[in-house]
């Protein structure tokens, strides 16, 4: 297999770039790295690409082992034709190599190993040959050995026994039936032939295990849908009711079909003796056999790929909740609400530092309500707070209510107030990592300050979370836990990179995701800094313990110096493209801070190539370095939409259809998007409601952090639901 040729085809590439990729994957080189700095090598390959490209690369390499394996395995038993050698070779899959295993595969102890122990071999054979002259239960006399007495009482010797002996014809028959069955089982050309055909036409069903139950999965207690149609998120659910022990799911094929296309290919000619018995062991065989190992592997395969579709979503949604654009120079006051345990309060300051913490009881079952105005007017008064964050979590409506009556009641203070989700604020309030950083305070006002952070710095704050415990996917505690950690923390990796990080501010958690930097190299940094105070260049970095030639390499361009003794270093320029840029500053006659004059340079230039020739650097570098020079620093964050800021509160009793709002996308699913519109519940856009044109996937049009404006077309207060529409 040409594996450069089958990745290319894949990812929509060219072979050449997928062979450089792989080259520089092979060397040791970050995706981020290679997306930024080697775009000249690639040909502007970005992460995603590169991501999709590793880890096909992976498979397929894994695929090439395990076709070596097979080979080796059937060769040390003497079985290996050409034809067969040829068969795996060309197999593109994994299932298809382990098809054509199948025969010479060592089997656990089965009906059929039980009867050719038996010596029921010859008598299968003989059916198979289809030239009986006379009935089969005549020449299956000759395999009859009566009851066998065993050599002695001990176990072993009856056990012996009992495994060879044949007590009648009818047991000689079935014997024979279940050597047959399995070989048809075995053969890989009739389980791709029915693979194909259950995937096609077979129908997925699911039924309530009790009609009677109340659960979330009624919508499956009498289900039925095409195994090639099935959207992704509804095998998910099909797949958490059974495991919930609500559902039973099976796959109904076309099983009549199947026995047909076996007998046509099996019974090469109709034997009045032969024939009935071969049909017996065929629909055995399919029933026993083949039947469920197939439904099993196509409801994996529809599983791995829901899972696929599901951690995609996710992955996009978390990369869009992490590049949310901070809220820079506002003194926050974090909100942690809650019912029976107060709310917890944390006030930050626009570096991040935690100036005060409270706890106050103005909701539920307390109601300390004007006592917890006074706590709340003092802190504003003495901090000069001027954002207020409220998590998203229980009592969040309750506690939004608070706040906007004491707004109104307080129309001279300059503060507003901000909905944050919270999703994983708990979790890292209770970790290792928060204990440590916030050693005198309780997980609540850990998680108070968390929320507050979030809002100046969203990703410096939730890169300290697990990413999985970020609620912006579904299904993700159902899915393979270490392909969806793996994406996720790529995901994790590319988004700080693409923002990059202060060198002299970040913490350990956020330099532990830049590129080439390990967790230990990350402490080390960190000790660093603590020992010898700030880094005043890029090249100190190279005094930090373990961090090598190649970690330099990989980490350097995304590790910025504000006010250090190379104004490059607080830019996106590689250090290797450090004199490329000099040069070109002189050619402008200029500094860095001249964006002016370098973007009126840019504009002047005519002939990228030959400029780049001039410099000695690529023509792609070069537009990335005068990009940089022209917005030296720039946080890439700054194009996407800030979160709203609000002063007021809605209730559902509020809205009426036809009334247009702005709201925040909260989370992206298969079938359309949950907007926070300011309510308690957050409104769905069905994705039939998102364009007036047909919409594959509701990402095509939004992500997490959009502010969009929508427009009520249902509310229904009994259930929490608000209907919403983005056409028009």
């Amino acid at each position: 297999m040409d594996i450069i040729k089958v990745i290319a085809e894949d990812i929509d590439a060219k072979a050449w770039q997928v062979e450089a990729a792989v080259k520089l994957i092979d060397e040791g080189n970050t995706v981020p790295f290679i997306a930024r700095y080697r775009k000249e090598v690639t040909g502007s390959l970005d992460d995603e690409k590169l991501r999709l490209l590793s880890a096909r690369l992976t498979y397929l390499r894994n695929l090439e082992e395990r076709k070596e394996e097979v080979i080796s395995l059937i060769d040390e038993q003497g079985k290996l034709t050409d034809e067969l050698k040829a068969k795996i070779q060309g197999a593109d899959k994994l299932v298809t190599v382990e098809d054509l295993y199948r025969p010479y595969k060592q089997k656990k102890k089965t009906r059929a190993e039980a009867a050719k122990k038996r010596g029921l071999q010859p008598l299968a054979d003989y059916i198979m040959l289809q030239h009986a002259k006379e009935p089969i239960e005549k020449e299956a006399e000759k395999y009859v050995t009566g009851k066998i007495e065993p050599a002695s009482d001990s176990k072993e010797d009856k056990i012996r026994a009992s495994e060879k002996e044949v007590v009648d014809v009818e047991a000689a028959i079935d014997g024979a039936q279940d050597i047959i069955a399995e070989q048809i089982s075995d053969n890989a050309e009739y389980r791709e032939y029915i693979r194909d055909i259950t995937f096609r036409e077979g129908v997925i069903v699911s039924k309530a295990k009790d009609k009677e139950a109340e659960s979330v999965y009624t919508n499956f207690y009498d289900y039925n849908e095409n195994v090639s149609r099935i959207a992704g998120h509804r095998i998910l659910a099909i797949n958490r009711g059974e495991a919930e022990k609500y559902l039973t799911v099976s796959i109904d094929s076309p099983e009549e079909r199947i026995t047909g296309y076996l007998e046509n290919h099996i019974i090469r000619r109709d034997n009045p003796y032969a024939t009935p018995v071969i049909k017996e062991a065929i629909l055995d065989s399919y029933k026993r056999l083949i039947a469920p190992s197939i439904e099993r592997e196509i409801r994996n395969e529809l599983t791995e790929k829901a899972e696929d579709g599901a951690i995609d979503v996710f992955g996009k949604n978390l990369k869009q909740l992490l590049l949310q654009p901070p809220v820079s120079g506002h003194t926050v006051l974090g909100w942690d609400p809650a019912f029976r345990t107060g709310c917890k309060l944390a006030v930050v300051d626009p570096t991040g530092k935690v100036l005060d913490t409270n706890v106050i009881y103005p909701t539920a079952p307390h109601n300390k309500v004007e006592e917890s105005k006074k706590v709340i007017m003092k802190l504003i008064e003495k901090y000069d707070i001027t954002l207020i964050s409220i998590g998203n979590g229980t009592a969040s409506r309750e506690s939004e209510q608070i706040v906007s009556d004491f707004l109104k009641e307080n129309p001279t203070l300059k503060v507003q107030y901000v909905i944050t989700n919270e999703a994983g604020a708990s979790v890292y309030s209770a970790s290792k990592l928060a204990s440590e950083e916030f050693p005198e305070y309780d997980v609540g006002k850990r998680s108070a300050a968390s929320i507050a952070r979030r809002v100046q710095d969203p990703l410096s704050e939730l890169v300290k979370i697990e990413p999985k415990s970020i609620g912006v996917g579904q299904y993700q505690h159902d899915m393979n836990q270490k392909k969806l950690s793996s994406t996720l923390e790529g995901v994790v990796e590319d988004a700080v990179n693409s923002v990059g990080v202060d060198l002299n501010t970040a913490s350990y958690s956020l330099l532990s995701y830049i590129s080439g930097v390990s967790g230990t190299l990350a402490k080390n940094i960190v000790a660093y800094r603590e020992e010898n105070g700030r880094f005043y260049s890029r090249q100190e970095l190279k005094k930090v313990k373990k961090l090598g030639p190649k970690a330099f390499e990989q980490c350097a361009g995304f590790l910025r110096i504000n006010d250090g003794k190379e104004p490059l270093d607080k830019t996106a320029v590689h250090p290797e493209s450090y004199s490329s840029a000099k040069r070109l500053l002189k050619k402008i006659d200029c500094n860095i801070s001249d964006e002016e004059k370098i973007r009126s340079f840019r504009k002047s230039v005519k002939d990228t190539k030959a400029l780049a020739e001039e410099l000695g650097v690529g023509e792609i570098t070069l537009t990335d370095i005068l990009s940089e020079l022209e917005k030296p620093a720039r946080d890439p964050r700054e194009d996407l939409p800030k979160p709203i800021l609000r002063s007021d509160v809605l209730e559902m009793k509020d809205l009426t259809p036809g009334m247009k709002l702005k709201g925040t996308v909260r989370n992206v699913i298969d079938f359309g998007a949950f907007v926070d519109i300011g309510v308690h519940e957050d409104g769905l856009v069905h994705i039939s409601k998102m364009a007036d044109r047909y919409v594959k996937h509701p990402l095509d049009v939004v992500s997490v952090g959009d502010v969009i404006e929508v427009t009520i077309l249902d509310v229904d207060e009994k259930k929490g639901r608000i209907s919403l529409s983005m056409i028009g």
